[in-house]
């Protein structure tokens, strides 16, 4: 099996500072780049081709998240954890105190003591791959909604111990839900604890102070971005799932061109991911070549000199130069990953926070759509 939830009733809050339950975040590098930096990643990416699909699945998706995290507290008294909101996923879930694996060390992650809570109810739900479900009470900010997580006693491989969050905090819709019941906003929403069934997205790129940007629960700051929205409607209720127009190269549709494409708008994906036959021709078109690793890389002295890529949603045009779709840790690399995820459609984009950082995004399940507006000149003088 690959990991134990446990479902309950609980207590959660953000914190430090919930006004308006704006929710500070934290960044920090991926675990992937964390490895490049220590030239530990070849070995890392060799030694984790796991044959059990479920736990490779988990060490990718851990060793890609962009870590910008936020606080949350579990129960009464409160047991405070970090955690990814993530708009690619719909569960809550934090370790457990009864995990046994490597990465559940006391001084590596917090741990969740279920017997520490004075109200935690136990569900009689078991999950297919045996994650036992709590329910919680979560206290945002003085107010108190009741929503499941789910509690990890199994967390394999070493991708966990080293991932800087304890969990994930998913915020899609809850059909993606994992048998762990509806997602944390639903709850809120349902039990009336936000003023507007949205909520938004600033990714900070500058995080030198540490401080990675904001999410905002029940609305939108208007200090941050510059009218209008671009409202994109949501094509399908899972994911956050909208349709590309076009995606240009140097002003030319070089993908989509006769037909449109499906993304995914994804806050716990660090980079842009696309079908792999795409991507690979895109890898060729900005100058990058493959490594044994699956990674790309570019000459960093040319990055000057790349091609604007272009992402047109909704008839609006979003341009990304070098130096936005680039990462640089100690070498240059293409922010562009083949992915290839299966849709009804094909093979879907998925538009990471190298895209996101670049926009204010807004998050509308009233309305059923995303929002992408330019940030504010108090957003830009913080660059």
């Amino acid at each position: 099996s690959v990991g134990r939830y446990i479902s309950g009733f609980l207590l959660v809050c953000l914190i430090p500072w919930l006004l308006n339950l704006r929710v500070p975040l934290s960044k920090m590098l991926s675990l992937r780049s964390q490895l490049r930096a220590t030239n530990q990643l070849d070995n890392f990416m060799m030694n984790h081709q796991n044959p059990n699909f479920l736990i490779s699945e988990l060490i990718c998706i851990v060793c890609y998240k962009a870590q910008y995290f936020g606080q949350i507290s579990l129960g009464t008294p409160e047991q405070n954890f970090t955690v990814v909101f993530d708009t690619g996923s719909a569960d809550l879930w934090v370790p457990s105190f009864y995990c046994v694996s490597q990465a559940c060390g006391k001084q590596i992650h917090s741990l969740f003591a279920p017997t520490s809570s004075s109200n935690i109810f136990h569900s009689s739900h078991v999950h297919k791959l045996t994650k036992v479900i709590y329910i919680l009470k979560l206290n945002l900010n003085q107010s108190i909604c009741h929503a499941n997580f789910g509690e990890s006693v199994y967390e394999p491989g070493s991708s966990f111990v080293m991932a800087k969050f304890d969990g994930v905090l998913g915020l899609s819709y809850p059909t993606l839900s994992k048998d762990l019941g509806l997602p944390v906003f639903d709850n809120m929403m349902n039990q009336n604890k936000v003023d507007q069934p949205v909520f938004s997205f600033y990714l900070s790129t500058n995080a030198s102070n540490g401080f990675g940007g904001e999410l905002l629960l029940g609305g939108v700051d208007e200090e941050l971005f510059v009218p209008p929205i671009n409202w994109v409607p949501v094509t399908l209720k899972g994911y956050w799932q909208i349709k590309i127009d076009e995606v240009k190269l140097q002003g030319t549709t070089t993908f989509c061109r006769s037909h449109s494409c499906q993304a995914i708008v994804d806050t716990g994906t660090s980079l842009i991911s696309g079908p792999t036959v795409e991507i690979q021709i895109l890898q060729q078109l900005i100058g990058a070549s493959p490594t044994s690793i699956g990674e790309y890389v570019v000459n960093c002295t040319r990055i000057s000199s790349l091609p604007v890529v272009s992402l047109v949603l909704n008839g609006v045009e979003y341009f990304l130069t070098a130096e936005t779709y680039v990462k640089r840790v100690k070498i240059c690399i293409s922010g562009f990953q083949a992915t290839d995820v299966s849709s009804s459609v094909g093979h879907m984009w998925i538009l990471g926070d190298v895209f996101l950082s670049q926009v204010y995004s807004i998050y509308d399940r009233g309305q059923d759509r995303v929002g992408f507006a330019q940030f504010s000149d108090k957003v830009k003088r913080s660059v």
